[in-house]
Order: structure tokens, then C-alpha cells, then sequence
């Protein structure tokens, strides 16, 4: 039972947020539609409202330069009843050091496995960046995690007070409906996110597979993925959203998700409410989300081709009614009841 005000003023800190692409941001952004449907008052403090640098590596991607001073001005105007940081960025870091100067009770999340993408990137031993996590998400009342294998995999690094909290999917928007006839030679294999190292785009890329690859996204990897790999069966189709993108899951024959180190994967979820069925590596995530599902609507394994090419045997209407059962109300429900009382003494409920 939340002990938060009706309605309750809630602030949101993240370092990802629009007009950025990706996971988090879509999460937070369905997340703060339905509770403002609820009648919750929410605000989502993001780089948008600072001076900004591009991030090394992902110029994309601006980072907040030195935003205490503004942060705390916004925090006193808005008054929260409770505060969320989503993020572990400069952002996150600010809310955080202004929350425990004040000694205020929040939340956090882990959006992102950045252990493993700075490894990917750079070499970064796994243990220095997860000693550095464990420190940061240590001082909130809970660490918000989408699946069960990540919540395992944080406490065998040292996290405590891992809460779940899942993903939901707009079936409205992904639905089997809008699928179109794409100038593409079949099978259509698709993959959707951004085009970055730790996306592990080649693992799909370098597959024997018959028809067509389409690529959709854009990112740091984008030029170099082009060069080695456009061509007649390989297309890439940069950025695409709402509709647009809706379209091209229902189009799709099999939607391949080559990723290692995503935390969820939103993108199964709108796969399969779109009526696609999925092809994934049996890791966090896509285990999670379709691992031990009958009927199947999605194969994992470790040959990534063969997954392919036996997902184009499942029923679409299975992967349909699967997603019908994740929404974004429950998803909200669940966030609101991990919250806690800025200001109040005592443990957090459960």
C-alpha cells in the first residue's frame, strides 16, 4: 500500500530522456502517460533543461555539464512527494547528492547494464563499474529492476532491495493490423534499436539467412555497420517511429533481437504485439520475457540463425495474445506502489 499523498506530486530524474531514442525513454514516457492518466502529478527532469556536452563515444547522446545548482532550484519549485532516479548519469548523480545532503528518501533503476557496455567498449573491468553501481544505488530505498534474472544478477554483484517492476507494450499502436506489403524480398528478418557496439548488430548481420535484413535505427556504429554490410538483402532504414515503425513490426516475418546486455528489450514486446514472432539469444531479457512460453512465441538459442529461421513457424495469433497481457497500467500500478515518501522516517514498505 503506497503511504504517498492522492494525487501525489512525483519528480523523475533521468539522464535519458527526449529527444534521445531508446528504451529508457520510451519507458519513462509511457510510464508518466499513464500516471498522469491516474490523476498523479509528474514531472521528468532530463538534459533537455541544461547546458549540455555529447557523450564520449555516442554523440547523440548529451550529458548534463554541471546541473546542481539548477537541479535544486527545479526540486524547490516543484516540491515533490517522491523522487525517482532513473538514471546513473550526471543527472542521477546530482539528484542524488542533493537527496542525501537533505537526507530525502527516493528510488532508482537500473535501465541499463553500462558494466557491460563499458566493457564492450573499452575494456573496463566489469568489477570496477559494478563497485561504482553498488555505491551509487546503495543510498535509495530500492533499485527498480525489469526482470528477475537482472535482479539475480545484481545481488551476486552485491545490490540489495532489488524491487521488479516489468515493462508493458502499447497494443493499440504495435498491432498485426497495420502490417503493409514491404518492396522487400521474403522472409523479412527485422531488428529495431540503436546501432551500437553492445547491440551486437553483426552476430544478426553475418547470418545465413534466405530474403531480406532490415535494419532500423540509428547510432555511433551506423556508418561502419553500412559499409561492411548494405546491399540488395541487407537494408537499413535509420530512425523510425509510431506508425511508421508500427507497420514495419507487423510486416516483418521474424523480428531477431542479437543483443547480449539489454536489461529487457522492449522492443520482444512490441515485436510480438505486433504479431511477429522472435529470435533471441537465451540471456537476461528475452529469457525473461518469452523463456518457457507455450505456446512458443519466440525462440532462444544460441545459434542465432537456426532461432531465425525456426521462428517462422509459429502462429502470429500466439505472439499476439502473449502481449496482450503486458500493459503499461499495471506497469505504472507497480512503480507507484515501489515509491516511497520523500520525507518520511522509517522503512520503506515493502
Amino acid at each position: 500500500m503506497s503511504l504517498l499523498p492522492e494525487p501525489a506530486r512525483i519528480m523523475i530524474v533521468s539522464d535519458a530522456w527526449h529527444p534521445q531514442v531508446n528504451g529508457v525513454v520510451r519507458t519513462l514516457s509511457m510510464l508518466t502517460d499513464e500516471l498522469r492518466r491516474d490523476g498523479q502529478e509528474v514531472v521528468v527532469i532530463g538534459p533537455d533543461r541544461f547546458m549540455t556536452l555529447p557523450c564520449p563515444f555516442y554523440a547523440e547522446i548529451r550529458l548534463s555539464v554541471a546541473p546542481g545548482r539548477l537541479l535544486r532550484r527545479m526540486v524547490d519549485d516543484f516540491a515533490p512527494d517522491a523522487l525517482h532516479i532513473a538514471t546513473e548519469g550526471p543527472l542521477g548523480i546530482a539528484a542524488l547528492r542533493l537527496a542525501r545532503a537533505r537526507g530525502w528518501r527516493f528510488t532508482t533503476a537500473y535501465h541499463t547494464r553500462f558494466p557491460e557496455y563499458l566493457a564492450a567498449r573499452t575494456g573496463l573491468p566489469l568489477s570496477l563499474s559494478h563497485a561504482w553501481l553498488r555505491r551509487f544505488h546503495r543510498h535509495g530505498a530500492g533499485t527498480m529492476v525489469a526482470t528477475a534474472s537482472i535482479a539475480a544478477e545484481l545481488r551476486r554483484w552485491g545490490f540489495v532491495n532489488t524491487k521488479l517492476w516489468s515493462r508493458g507494450v502499447d497494443a493499440a499502436l504495435f498491432h498485426p493490423s497495420r502490417a503493409v506489403d514491404l518492396p522487400y524480398e521474403r522472409p523479412i528478418f527485422l531488428s529495431v534499436g540503436r546501432l551500437a557496439v553492445e547491440k551486437n548488430l553483426p552476430a544478426f548481420l553475418d547470418l545465413d539467412l534466405p530474403g531480406t535484413r532490415l535494419v532500423v535505427g540509428d547510432g555511433p556504429a551506423r556508418a561502419a555497420l553500412e559499409r561492411r554490410y548494405a546491399g540488395p538483402r541487407t537494408v537499413f532504414l535509420g530512425t523510425r517511429q509510431g506508425p511508421d515503425l508500427a507497420a514495419l513490426f507487423a510486416s516483418a516475418d521474424v523480428f531477431v533481437f542479437p543483443s547480449r546486455t539489454d536489461t529487457f528489450g522492449l522492443v520482444v514486446l512490441e515485436a510480438l504485439a505486433s504479431g511477429t514472432p522472435v529470435a533471441a539469444f537465451p540471456v537476461p531479457g528475452p529469457a525473461d520475457i518469452i523463456g518457457g512460453e507455450t505456446p512458443e512465441v519466440g525462440i532462444l538459442d544460441e545459434d542465432l540463425g537456426a532461432a531465425a529461421k525456426k521462428a517462422l513457424q509459429l502462429d502470429r495469433a500466439d505472439c499476439r495474445r502473449f502481449a496482450e497481457q503486458h500493459d503499461w497500467a499495471s506497469c505504472a500500478a507497480l512503480f507507484m506502489h515501489h515509491l516511497v515518501p520523500i520525507r518520511l522516517d522509517g522503512p520503506a514498505p515493502d
